[in-house]
Parts: structure tokens; C-alpha cells; sequence
């Protein structure tokens, strides 16, 4: 019962560490650049829709780069390969899921993990969202082996899955805008 109380709560932590790096994170660096993060964002909404319905940001690659190119008039040579990389390396919003999703259970199992065990966390949620398949439910199998690291039964895993669909695809929405901030701060005009 009480997992039932506690599996929302863990929805909205997600929620906000995505949009946080969607509107704060992004919009800095953006800003940063000399480009208007309203118009940005504008321009590549129907990028985020796509990638939000299919929850795979190497289906919405060809999207992202029509956008990139077309609408943001980055450069072709720097947006191809930024983008490409980008759509399996670049996958900070499946990083930060992955580190909620390991805190999370933690605290469901009543597992306290030292400072040091948090901050492996941390970091192997980095290195594991640069190796995530970018199809829906890549990162799944990197949480496991995230949880059996810090000593977390692995079936805690089950009881995220019901819910993980919808954070995938709001995750995949932050990775492709990710991959396309990056495009831009890379290239050397302003789009």
C-alpha cells in the first residue's frame, strides 16, 4: 500500500528534474549563446512531439536533423554529427531517471546509502545514459546493474514499470532537446 502512496511522488521528482533541465539548464545555456530560449523551443516542438510519441530518440533522428537544418539553419556538417552522436550519447534525461529510479528504491527497500554509494550512483547514471539504447525501455537493464552495485533487490525494478512508458517518453523528449542545444551551442552562428 504504501508503494502505491509513494509511486506518484516519485513520478513528480522525475517530472521536475526533466523539466528543470528542459527550461533552467537548457534555457541558461542558451541564453549563454545569444539565442532566445522561447524561439528555440518553439521551433523545435514538433521535434519534442515526435520524440515524446515514440520514446526513441534514433526514430527521431531524422527529425531532429530536418529541424536542425531547416528551422534552428544549423550548419549540416556540424548538426550530422552532433545530432548522430548525440541521439546514444547524449541521454541526460535517461541519467537523471536512472539516479531518481536508484534513490527511490532505496527508500522503498529502507536502504540507506552513504554519501559515497549516492555519489556512485550519481556517476554511473552518467556513464550509463551515454551507453542507452535510445529505444523505449533502453535504459531498463542499466538500472539493474546500477541497483545490484549499491545492493538494492533487482526485482524493485518491477515496481516502476508500470509508469516507466510515460517517463520514457518525457526522457526521450529531454534527450532529443538535449542533442539539439548542444547542435547549437557547437555551431558557430545563432540560428
Amino acid at each position: 500500500y504504501q508503494i502505491l502512496i509513494s509511486l506518484p511522488y516519485y513520478v513528480l521528482v522525475v517530472l521536475a528534474a526533466l523539466f528543470i533541465q528542459q527550461f533552467g539548464v537548457y534555457s541558461i545555456l542558451l541564453k549563454m549563446k545569444g539565442i532566445s530560449p522561447w524561439n528555440f523551443f518553439k521551433a523545435c516542438k514538433e521535434v519534442y512531439l515526435y520524440a515524446f510519441a515514440t520514446a526513441s530518440s534514433n526514430a527521431t533522428l531524422p527529425r531532429t536533423l530536418e529541424c536542425a537544418e531547416n528551422k534552428l539553419r544549423l550548419t549540416p556538417e556540424i548538426s550530422r554529427f552532433v545530432l548522430t552522436i548525440g541521439s546514444t550519447a547524449n541521454q541526460n534525461g535517461t541519467a537523471l531517471f536512472e539516479g531518481v529510479t536508484v534513490l527511490f528504491l532505496a527508500q522503498i527497500y529502507h536502504i540507506d546509502l552513504s554519501l559515497g554509494q549516492q555519489v556512485q550512483v550519481v556517476m554511473m547514471s552518467i556513464l550509463a545514459g551515454i551507453g542507452t539504447a535510445g529505444i523505449p525501455g533502453g535504459s531498463l537493464p542499466l538500472i539493474v546493474i546500477l541497483l545490484q552495485q549499491v545492493g538494492i533487490p533487482v526485482e524493485g525494478i518491477g515496481i516502476i514499470l508500470g509508469v516507466d512508458r510515460f517517463l520514457d517518453m518525457c526522457r526521450t523528449t529531454i534527450n532529443v532537446g538535449g542533442d539539439l542545444v548542444i547542435a547549437a551551442l557547437v555551431d558557430d552562428k545563432k540560428p
